[in-house]
């Protein structure tokens, strides 16, 4: 089983400087997304899963915490230390958290 965390777990660790990976679809990201996250959209994240750290926890995100509980599994099942935000970017905006727009991670 996946370990959750909640958007204040997150933000904790954000302001701590962790890792956080989007797996939405670019368009989504490009709306609005937690900043300095990675996009790696989920049906890209097989593939991409060795270019990730080991040893390091990561906060996978989607829109609302379906594609992330996937994305997490997968990685757990390569031995990444994963966790998926549950509610998502949709919880991250309603509490108030920080979100940037465009192509970019850090994008303003």
């Amino acid at each position: 089983m996946v370990k959750e965390v909640d958007v204040r777990e997150l933000a904790a660790a954000h302001r701590g400087g962790a890792l956080v990976v989007d797996v939405r679809e670019p368009g989504e990201y490009l709306g609005g997304h937690v900043p300095g996250a990675r996009l790696i959209p989920l049906r890209s994240l097989p593939a991409r899963i060795p270019e990730l750290p080991r040893g390091e926890r990561i906060y996978v995100i989607c829109a609302s915490g379906n594609r992330s509980r996937t994305a997490a599994t997968w990685l757990a099942s390569a031995g990444l230390d994963a966790r998926t935000v549950n509610g998502g970017t949709s919880a991250w905006i309603a509490g108030g958290g920080p979100v940037v727009r465009g192509p970019h991670e850090n994008a303003a």
